[in-house]
């Protein structure tokens, strides 16, 4: 007689195995997927309910704590998030001080998606340029940076950022630099960052800082902004210029000349540039400060005497 091992539970085919297996991941993939539809109703009811209430977004959960909630599905909701800050951006006119909750967002937003380098490139301009508020778009820029180390408009901003807006040429070209040396940069990168490094007061580099920012801006909008500011720097330069001028005449007549006008006579200048914003230069004659009609108050961040 021979001896035969008598089949365990374990030895048997289990065909519900493989089945129970496919129903979790069929019930956590629900579950993901009516998470992500919740968050979309939720948001629309706040939106459909009055657009002015949207600030509520800033009660998102942190992005560390809705991660795990969307079981997987961090990527999708980033997008969900995504589209409705688009919306809210689109359909009401923001003030400066309503932005921290657009930070917060765009923070949740990329929590739940590091790689979201898009997130991070809108925001960083939103941030600095409507709502002044720098501080926050290079904490999202530095953010971003860390997380997508290829990516070369990231670094771009932060050099925009340090050295347009927060005068810190050497900070500003440090970032310009990085920039230029990452793929799918403008070619005009690498100079842009020389200049940076060698002429920290010159608005000529302002200006071509500017002009960068503007091709890489599709926004009406932003475009308005960085115009604006462009001709802000051209007054600098345009004092700047007459200021040489003056200079000049004092050296040469002994005295500062009683008028603009003057200069133009005298061959020191060829001619008074064309104020940007319609308006007009004029001098001093007692102190000889030069000004603008339209923006008397003079720019000092790409100016070596800042104080």
């Amino acid at each position: 007689m021979t001896s035969s091992t008598v089949p365990t539970d374990a030895h048997l085919p289990n065909p519900l195995r493989p089945t129970v297996s496919l129903a979790m991941y069929c019930v956590l993939a629900i579950i993901g997927l009516i998470a992500l539809i919740l968050l979309q109703q939720t948001l629309d009811q706040r939106l459909d309910r009055d657009v002015t209430r949207i600030e509520e977004l800033a009660q998102l959960p942190r992005g560390e704590y809705l991660k795990p909630m969307l079981l997987g599905y961090q990527h999708a909701g980033a997008d969900v998030l995504w589209l409705q800050l688009l919306q809210v951006l689109g359909k009401k006119k923001t003030s400066a001080d309503e932005y921290e909750w657009i930070y917060h967002a765009l923070d949740v937003i990329t929590t739940l998606d590091p790689q979201y380098d898009y997130a991070y490139y809108v925001g960083g301009v939103v941030l600095t340029n409507l709502a002044n508020r720098t501080d926050l778009s290079n904490r999202l820029l530095v953010k971003g940076f860390e997380a997508n180390p290829t990516v070369w408009n990231l670094p771009f901003l932060l050099g925009y950022n340090h050295y347009f807006i927060l005068g810190d040429a050497a900070k500003g070209a440090e970032y310009m630099a990085a920039a230029a040396k990452l793929p799918g940069g403008p070619s005009y990168l690498p100079g842009l960052a020389s200049r940076m490094y060698a002429e920290a007061s010159n608005p000529e580099v302002a200006l071509q800082l500017l002009k960068a920012l503007w091709l890489q801006t599709q926004d009406q909008e932003m475009r308005e902004v960085l115009e604006k500011r462009a001709k802000e720097i051209i007054i600098e330069r345009d004092i700047q210029a007459l200021e040489s001028a003056r200079d000049a005449y004092r050296a040469k007549q002994g005295h500062l000349p009683g008028a603009l006008s003057d200069l133009v006579m005298s061959g020191a200048i060829g001619r008074v540039p064309d104020e940007p914003f319609g308006g007009a230069y004029s001098i001093d004659a007692r102190t000889g400060e030069i000004s603008s009609s339209t923006h008397p108050q003079r720019l000092k961040v790409y100016r070596l005497d800042k104080g």
